[in-house]
């Protein structure tokens, strides 16, 4: 029995610290780049984008296509380190492993 309280209390105080650290992730921030970085895109910790930055020589009206394709690749290059900061932090907690729906 005392075992089990034992083992309760580290289940709990591990929960506490997993929470802590999704916490901490949403306070987190990546930056994507792409263009040599005339596009920008800042990304939380959760994978929300919080701004995109484009500056205007990246612009041009017979190319939209070109933009089209940075903004995608700064985009994804954010997201990308969104989801290694997120892996670092909570893999201390799951070993490696990816449990869906955790983060």
């Amino acid at each position: 029995m005392n075992n089990m309280n034992q083992m309760m209390k580290q289940v709990k105080k591990m929960q506490e610290q997993m929470l802590k650290a999704q916490e901490e992730l949403a306070t987190k921030t990546v930056e994507g780049t792409s263009g040599g970085g005339v596009v920008t895109v800042e990304v939380s910790g959760h994978k929300q984008i919080l701004s995109i930055n484009i500056k205007p020589e990246a612009v041009d009206p017979d190319d939209v296509e070109m933009l089209q394709d940075l903004v995608l690749t700064a985009v994804n290059d954010a997201l990308a380190k969104a989801e290694e900061i997120a892996n670092a932090d909570m893999g201390k907690f799951t070993g490696g492993m990816k449990i869906p729906g955790l983060f």
